[in-house]
């Protein structure tokens, strides 16, 4: 019977490592970007490449380097390092930043909340220095925290050297990178409630009452765009890192080095345009169901579960219906305590006649701290006696 998916449920380590699919190939005679230095479309549950123009180019982010500092916000978020009701203190350093900002001034104080607004609406560099103080002690400890998160996601074309994307300091990218760094961030679907925002006002109830207008005019003009972050210098030209969502289809496009923005939303829009033409998505999970259950050895819980990292989907040309898909759920095993929220234990994968075409990390729904010996000593015990019986 079509359309059925059945579960096969292994439980052993996975070690092989999938490649989203691309189109990109039968898309050589698309000219999608002509009037940038390099560009990427990807459709953002399976990463699948839908065009590609110079897309492993090192060339300078700008302030699309913001994507980074704005996902490891949303992560310590996410894992209850950080709350958006947390107030963050500006130091004289992150007052100092020039380019776009929002003018803290040194001593002030803004939500976390607050700053999102300044960082995904305003590109505030002020703001973008003052979060990464709350959460690494200083900027330079930072983007070590930043690079190393591009290595987590397997990225060799990024290297960062500020948590802002000023010039003068070689931070580099490539369009393929960044659209990777921008399916993660959107694993976090609150953050379009700051980067879809065309404008806001922060300090609203007092005498220095700022306006934020949002840098990327497409939030306003193209229907369904809801992020992510804009670029410029005069080195990295006109840079954009979008998205946009239609009929429940979410994609990403990522331009490099348009001459003008008038050009770079050109480019995006076009982009745009051809995904939602030629493509849909059928949905399977959404970020945060459980799909099993993993045991912790020496862990203060026993089992933690083990749910979806992100949303997933299937997509395919349009029109085209989807048969036969097996699923199966990989579970690591020997998975020792501590574990932490958003620790990965596993891997769900989805086939289609054999071949592997979206495969995504399961990851621990709550931690697992390491069992004092006395809860140890319990457990033997217990075993010893149900042994004996």
């Amino acid at each position: 019977m079509k359309r059925i998916i059945s579960l096969i449920v292994m439980i052993f380590l996975l070690t092989t490592i999938f490649v989203p699919s691309t189109f990109a190939k039968e898309n050589d005679g698309l000219d999608l970007a002509k009037d940038v230095k390099s560009a990427i479309l990807i459709e953002r549950d399976t990463g699948t490449i839908l065009y590609d123009k110079n897309s492993h180019d090192k060339l300078p982010p700008a302030s699309m380097t913001k994507v980074m500092t704005m996902l490891l916000i949303m992560e310590a978020i996410d894992q209850g390092k950080l709350t958006m009701d947390e107030k963050i203190r500006t130091s004289e350093y992150a007052a100092s930043m020039g380019g776009s900002q929002i003018f803290l001034e040194p001593g002030e104080e803004m939500t976390t909340e607050q700053m999102l607004q300044g960082i995904a609406i305003g590109s505030g560099n002020d703001a973008s220095v003052a979060m990464a103080e709350r959460l690494s002690g200083s900027e330079e400890e930072f983007v070590k925290l930043m690079n190393k998160k591009v290595k987590e996601l397997g990225l060799e074309n990024t290297e960062f050297k500020t948590a802002t994307g000023l010039p003068g300091h070689g931070d580099y990218s490539t369009a393929h990178d960044m659209s990777i760094m921008a399916k993660e961030l959107l694993k976090y679907e609150e953050i379009t409630k700051f980067t879809g925002t065309y404008e806001s006002y922060l300090r609203e109830n007092t005498d220095k009452k700022f306006w934020l207008v949002n840098t990327n005019r497409l939030v306003k003009f193209y229907p369904g765009v809801d992020g992510l972050k804009t670029g410029f210098t005069n080195e990295a030209k006109y840079c954009l890192t979008a998205t946009a969502q239609k009929d429940g289809m979410r994609v990403i496009a990522v331009v490099f080095g348009a001459p003008t923005s008038k050009a770079r939303n050109a480019q995006v829009t076009k982009m745009f345009d051809y995904a939602f033409s030629q493509y849909e998505t059928h949905p399977m999970y959404k970020r945060n169901v459980t799909l099993g259950k993993v045991v912790v050895s020496k862990g203060e819980k026993k089992r933690v579960d083990a749910v979806t990292s992100e949303p997933i989907s299937i997509l395919t040309k349009k029109g085209e219906g989807i048969e036969d898909i097996k699923q199966s759920i990989v579970l690591d095993k020997n998975i020792k305590a501590p574990v932490q929220i958003g620790d990965k234990v596993g891997v769900l994968q989805l086939k289609q006649n054999g071949k592997t075409i979206v495969e995504t990390e399961l990851v621990a729904k709550g931690e697992s701290k390491k069992a004092g010996w006395w809860t140890l000593f319990k457990r033997s015990m217990g075993m010893f006696t149900k042994a004996g019986q």
